[in-house]
């Protein structure tokens, strides 16, 4: 087996291992589950290690190369129209082409999928523009979040209330496992031949502002529809009450993602042929290293969605409903907090973001803190969730605050950290959240008697908005702790240049005394 290969799908295996033991746990506990159910789990967990281990390494061999490639090459375009326009028809392309964005049309049946989609692929489209010439110009990242945001909630107060959380969803689906590991190395390519002091900076913060134009595209959806309910579309969770029936629901389901993931590889495919037509960049040994990625991709993506859409959907739903009817249902609170703190590690693009940050800060940010500083991120926003379907609570009442303290927090940290903190809102909220955690809200919300508009959905807003706050407190200690650094080496400086003057005066005055 492949050296990097073996060490992908033993990262894979120790992401995966601790969710996989607390559902197990939990079922024995708490909420007694069908035997083929939890069948279908521990299959589903198994498809999660080997999808997401091929997934890694395709998404190092091909998309990251190929995104890097792509920012860099923008940069050497004369037209500033040009590169704009790429930019927009590549935000386009590989949103539409983005899995999860299917599932989250697929649960607003109040609005066309087809219109959905594309009124979110074009929101992503304009703001990945906005980004180009926000490394072009050197826009400060802050102030752009400052102001978009500002807009975000001054157009959410004019948007059904039922809508809003769909529109936040929108904006953390949509930075799937296929397009943050492109955005990521996009940003980098695009930053890198800069070589100035801030090009580091700004290579993050592409997911970041891509998030914030699916949220602003759906509020305006939302106006213009007028949506009086935003029904949620809801399809039947599949049961197998034997081994047999396990495996036929994963056969049938299989043909299905591999279709989705084909289309989506695919429109990215093509861009990418007619890129390198024009540009020549690539040479003939990095276009089969490319081709060999694309396919371990594709491999790893199909694996790794039939296993978390047939496996964890069922055991997510039931898990909720079954826990929020019983007097244990304050235990959702708890159990949610430690769900959370370990499901995100078994998010694909979470290790590609990780160690962009690593390579990016040349060790500075290891890739240990940053799952940490995540892992925290997430447990908490599971936590908030179950919070606001217990209680009903409206989600502005903690996504106003949150977003204010996190777009503050931003003024007084290194500017790396808000860049790296807004793209991992994005970052977390990806399959499993989407596979997993929604389901398990959905199901609780049934089982507490909420409104699965307003209580459950909102989720991956909650998932892409903590992780802005932790991150940004991590830097915020990190610039404090380099400055207290940077003064001790000074004292230690002046120090030595007083010793060597002393040195040197004693020096002088025995040479007159002799």
């Amino acid at each position: 087996m492949n050296k990097v290969l073996k060490e992908k799908l033993i990262e894979a295996f120790s992401s995966v291992l601790p969710i996989t033991v607390i559902v197990l746990v939990t079922s024995v506990v708490l909420v007694p589950m069908p035997s083929g159910t939890i069948l279908m789990f521990l299959a589903g967990s198994a498809l999660l290690v080997v999808g997401m281990g091929f997934f890694t390494l395709g998404a190092d061999m091909a998309m990251m190369p190929m995104g890097e490639g792509i920012g860099a090459q923008l940069t050497k375009k004369s037209s500033l129209a040009l590169a704009l326009f790429i930019s927009f028809v590549m935000g386009l392309i590989i949103t539409i082409a983005e899995p999860d964005l299917q599932v989250l049309a697929e649960q607003v049946s109040s609005v066309p999928n087809s219109i959905l989609i594309v009124t979110v692929g074009l929101g992503v489209g304009v703001f990945l523009a906005i980004a180009v010439l926000r490394v072009i110009f050197q826009i400060p990242l802050r102030l752009l979040l400052v102001g978009f945001y500002i807009v975000v909630f001054v157009i959410a107060a004019f948007t059904p209330g039922t809508f809003i959380p769909v529109a936040f969803d929108s904006g953390g689906v949509t930075t799937g496992p296929i397009t943050v590991p492109f955005m990521l190395a996009m940003g980098l390519g695009l930053a890198s031949l800069r070589g100035d002091k801030t090009s580091q900076e700004d290579s993050f913060g592409f997911v970041a502002l891509c998030s914030i134009g699916p949220i602003l595209a759906v509020l305006f959806l939302g106006i213009f529809y007028r949506p009086s309910g935003a029904d949620v579309g809801t399809s039947p969770v599949p049961k197998a009450e034997n081994s047999r029936e396990v495996v036929l629901h994963f056969a049938r389901e299989f043909p299905v993602y591999f279709k989705e993931v084909c289309i989506a590889l695919a429109a990215i495919v093509g861009f990418f042929i007619i890129f390198q037509i024009f540009s020549r960049r690539y040479q003939k040994r990095q276009l089969g290293r490319i081709a060999v990625g694309f396919i371990y991709t594709l491999f790893g993506l199909v694996i790794f969605l039939t296993g978390v859409n047939v496996g964890f959907i069922p055991v997510g739903h039931l898990f909720g409903s079954e826990l929020a009817a019983s007097p244990f249902k304050w235990l959702l609170i708890p159990l949610g907090m430690l769900i959370g703190y370990f499901i995100v590690a078994a998010e694909p693009a979470v290790h590609v973001l990780n160690k962009q940050v690593e390579d990016v800060s040349q060790g500075a940010i290891p890739q240990k803190v940053m799952n940490r500083g995540l892992s925290v991120g997430m447990s908490i926003a599971l936590g908030l969730t179950m919070v606001r379907i217990l209680t009903g609570l409206s989600i502005m009442w903690i996504l106003i605050p949150g977003y204010a303290f996190s777009l503050a927090l931003s003024f007084f940290v290194p500017k790396i950290f808000t860049g790296i903190a807004f793209d991992s809102g994005g970052v977390c909220s990806g399959p499993m959240t989407s596979t997993f955690l929604l389901p398990l809200a959905m199901g609780a919300c049934e089982g507490a008697g909420g409104n699965l508009m307003t209580d459950a959905f909102g989720i991956v807003a909650m998932v892409a908005m903590t992780p802005l706050i932790i991150i940004q407190l991590l830097g915020l200690i990190y610039g404090r702790s380099m400055k207290a650094a940077a003064r001790l080496i000074e004292e230690e400086l002046k120090i030595r240049k007083e010793d060597d003057i002393s040195g040197i005066t004693e020096y002088k005055y025995q040479e007159e005394d002799k």
